[in-house]
C-alpha cells in the first residue's frame, strides 16, 4: 500500500507544480511586478522593517523558473516516499494555498482583478489535492498502534 499512496502523493505534487508553472506564466503576462514592486515600496515606506524585496523581471522570472524545475525534480523522491517529502509536501501545499488565497483576497480588497488571479484557483485546488494525498499517504505509512492478533 505504501507504493500506491506515494504514487498518489506524487501525482498531487506534480499537479501542484504544474499549477504553479501556469501561475508563473499568468503573473508574467499580466504584469505582476508592475503591481508587486510599488506595493512593496509603499509598505516599506510605512514599515522600514518589512523584509520583502523588489525584483527586476529577469531575476524574478529566472528564480521562479528554477523553483518550478527544482520542485519537478523532487517529484521522483515524493513518488518513492523518501524521507522529508511528506514535510515538503505539507510546506508546499500551505505556501501555495496562501499564495492562491492572497491573489483572490487581494483582488477583493483592491476591487480589481490582480495579476495572477486567473490561475489562483488552480493553486487552491492543487494545494488541497496535495494536502489530502499527503495526509492519506501518512496514514498508510504509519505502523498500526495495535499489534495484529495471532
Amino acid at each position: 500500500m505504501r507504493h500506491a499512496s506515494a504514487a498518489a502523493q506524487a501525482r498531487a505534487w506534480y499537479f501542484l507544480v504544474a499549477a504553479l508553472g501556469l501561475h508563473v506564466i499568468d503573473e508574467a503576462v499580466t504584469g505582476f511586478l508592475d503591481f508587486y514592486n510599488p506595493l512593496v515600496l509603499r509598505v516599506r515606506a510605512a514599515w522600514t522593517w518589512f523584509p520583502m524585496p523588489t525584483f527586476t523581471f529577469r531575476v524574478w522570472i529566472t528564480g521562479l523558473i528554477l523553483l518550478v524545475l527544482g520542485l519537478a525534480l523532487v517529484g521522483p523522491l515524493v513518488r518513492r516516499g523518501a524521507g522529508g517529502t511528506r514535510m515538503a509536501s505539507w510546506i508546499l501545499s500551505a505556501i501555495m494555498f496562501v499564495n492562491g488565497a492572497g491573489h483572490l483576497i487581494g483582488s477583493s480588497v483592491y476591487a480589481r482583478w490582480l495579476p495572477g488571479t486567473t490561475s489562483a484557483p488552480l493553486l487552491l485546488l492543487g494545494s488541497a489535492f496535495l494536502a489530502g494525498e499527503t495526509w492519506r499517504a501518512g496514514r498508510t505509512r504509519r505502523p498500526s498502534p495495535v499489534p495484529p492478533r495471532p
